[in-house]
C-alpha cells in the first residue's frame, strides 16, 4: 500500500468514516472510495473505476462487506474499513434493558438516552453508556451517521418525537419507534404538523421490530434487533 493511501486511510478511520480500499489485481493499483463517493488515489492522477465496479464498491462500503468482484484480468479486491455500528436507545424502559445488552453482544456500540434520572439509573443499565439529556441535545453531540440505528422506546412523545426528528434529519440507517398502529398514526400527525414530509416519515419502522409474535420485553427486544440487522444487511438475492 502506498504511503499516501495509508495516511488517508488512517485519517478516515480516525474520523470514523467508512471507506473502501479497491485494488486492481492485475496492476496492483489502488484507490480509496471515500464516504462522499470520491476516489482517492496514490499518485494524485485521475483513476476511474468501471461503473459496475464503482457501484459494487459503494454497496460494499455501505453494507460493510468486503468482497472480490470482476472477471479475469479485471478482478478487484474491495476491502471495507468502517467504524463500529452504533445503536442509540431512547427511553430507559424494560425493553431497553434487554435490547442494549443484546445489541452489544452483536457488535454494536450502544448508548442509552433519557433525561429522567430515576429511569436512567446506573444500576438499571450496568455497563451501558447512559446520556441523561433530551434526545435532540444528545444527538447534536453524538452525530448519528450511516452506521447508526435509532430505536425510540419511551412511549412518551415529549422524549420520542424530538429523537425521531433528529434521527430522521441524519443518515441513520435505521429509525424505529415503539407503539401500536394507532399510536404511530398520532405520531405521524404530530411530526407532519412539525414540518416533516411523507417520504421522510416513511423511514420510520413502526410498529417497531419484526412480527415474531412475542410480547415479553426480551422477545420484543429480539424482534427489534432482528429488524435492525435485516435493515443493515438487505437481502442479497
Amino acid at each position: 500500500m502506498k504511503r499516501r493511501i495509508l495516511e488517508k486511510l488512517l485519517a478516515c478511520r480516525a474520523d470514523k468514516q467508512a471507506v473502501a480500499l479497491v485494488t486492481h489485481l492485475a496492476s496492483g493499483r489502488q484507490c480509496l472510495l471515500l464516504s462522499d463517493d470520491t476516489l482517492y488515489t496514490s499518485d494524485q492522477q485521475q483513476f476511474e473505476l468501471p461503473a459496475d465496479i464503482m457501484e459494487q464498491a459503494r454497496r460494499a462500503r455501505n453494507e460493510q462487506r468486503s468482497m472480490t468482484v470482476g472477471m479475469e484480468d479485471a478482478r478487484y479486491i474491495i476491502r471495507v474499513y468502517a467504524p463500529p455500528l452504533r445503536l442509540f436507545g431512547v427511553g430507559a424502559v424494560h425493553i431497553a434493558q434487554c435490547l442494549l445488552p443484546m445489541a452489544s453482544l452483536a457488535g454494536f456500540e450502544v448508548t442509552l438516552i433519557d433525561p429522567r434520572d430515576a429511569f436512567a439509573a446506573e444500576n438499571r443499565f450496568p455497563g451501558i453508556d447512559v446520556i441523561r439529556q433530551w434526545p435532540d441535545e444528545a444527538f447534536a453531540a453524538l452525530s448519528p451517521d450511516a452506521s447508526t440505528a435509532v430505536a425510540t422506546l419511551s412511549h412518551d412523545p415529549k422524549i420520542d418525537d424530538p429523537a425521531l426528528q433528529a434521527a430522521l434529519a441524519s443518515d441513520a440507517f435505521y429509525v424505529g419507534a415503539l407503539g401500536s398502529r394507532k399510536t404511530h398514526a398520532g405520531r405521524l400527525q404530530r411530526l407532519s404538523a412539525a414540518g416533516m414530509d411523507d417520504e421522510t416519515l416513511q423511514r420510520i419502522h413502526a410498529p417497531i421490530g419484526l412480527p415474531l409474535g412475542g410480547r415479553a420485553p426480551a422477545e420484543i427486544a429480539v424482534s427489534i434487533l432482528a429488524e435492525i440487522i435485516r435493515t443493515r444487511y438487505p437481502q442479497r438475492g
